[in-house]
């Protein structure tokens, strides 16, 4: 008997559930002058990406170029597919420093794994989506400017 009466609620609450939704569709398409969607090709120019928008893995640096990154690696072994290779060096006074901040953006999932788990916060997702290209060592990237800061 319980099967029986969920069968004619579903009968009678699936005709009011679609007619709620053709409303909105209906609402959008006789009063187009509230546009919900980004029109990509013609607002290339004032385009704004969402904030939560996750781009390419990139290395926060400041306005004398530093960035406060430490070659501690924990978002390379946060990484699920290593697109991230922390490379570090020691310098004059024998403190470990960032060498090389390599990223392969060819195999990152742009999962923010990384991003969330630097404990500096060094990392930021960018908001570049315009990114395709034929040739894959654009793709295989160096995101420290200069060696050695820290």
């Amino acid at each position: 008997m319980m099967t029986v009466s969920k069968y004619f609620h579903a009968v009678v609450t699936g005709p009011i559930s679609l007619l709620k939704g053709m409303s909105v569709t209906l609402k959008y398409f006789f009063n187009p002058k509230k546009i919900v969607t980004e029109q990509y090709p013609e607002n290339r120019a004032t385009l704004k990406m969402h904030e939560r928008f996750r781009g390419r893995v990139e290395l926060i640096h400041n306005e004398q170029n530093m960035h406060t990154c430490t070659a501690c690696g924990i978002c390379e072994k946060n990484c699920p597919n290593n697109s991230i290779n922390v490379l570090s060096t020691k310098n004059i006074a024998g403190k470990k420093v960032l060498g090389k901040y390599l990223y392969r953006m060819d195999t990152c999932t742009q999962c923010g794994f990384c991003v969330e788990s630097c404990p500096f916060g060094c990392l930021k997702m960018a908001h570049d989506f315009e990114m395709s290209s034929a040739d894959k060592q654009v793709f295989n990237m160096t995101l420290n400017k200069t060696e050695g800061q820290g």
